[in-house]
């Protein structure tokens, strides 16, 4: 995976999102947009530093987490802290939203 952002699925979701505050980015290999996504996804991991996990999960092999949380297109990105939604965002996103909407739950 790529530097600063975990794959998290089924086993290690819970456990990752119940505390803190975590950026998650539901993808697909196939998916275009979510192939530009990774890159700015390691640009927020570094911004964000340890202060926030940055994570994804492939909604092919875990499609129960996509349809907890009602993901129907991909890139989805949900941001939680202490495991609650708090914002939801749908489609390529910039690194500049993604830090200030993790920055502004910390």
């Amino acid at each position: 995976m790529a530097e600063g952002v975990i794959e998290l699925d089924g086993t290690s979701y819970d456990d990752t999102v119940k505390s803190g505050v975590v950026l998650v980015d539901f993808w697909a290999p196939w998916c275009g947009p979510c192939k530009q996504q990774l890159p700015i996804l390691e640009k927020v991991a570094v911004a964000i530093g340890d202060k926030a996990v940055i994570s994804k999960v492939n909604v092919d092999e875990s499609p129960e987490l996509a349809a907890k949380y009602g993901v129907r297109s991909i890139p989805t990105l949900i941001l939680l802290k202490d495991g609650e939604n708090k914002q939801q965002f749908v489609g390529l996103q910039q690194e500049a939203a993604l830090v200030s909407a993790i920055e502004a739950e910390l």
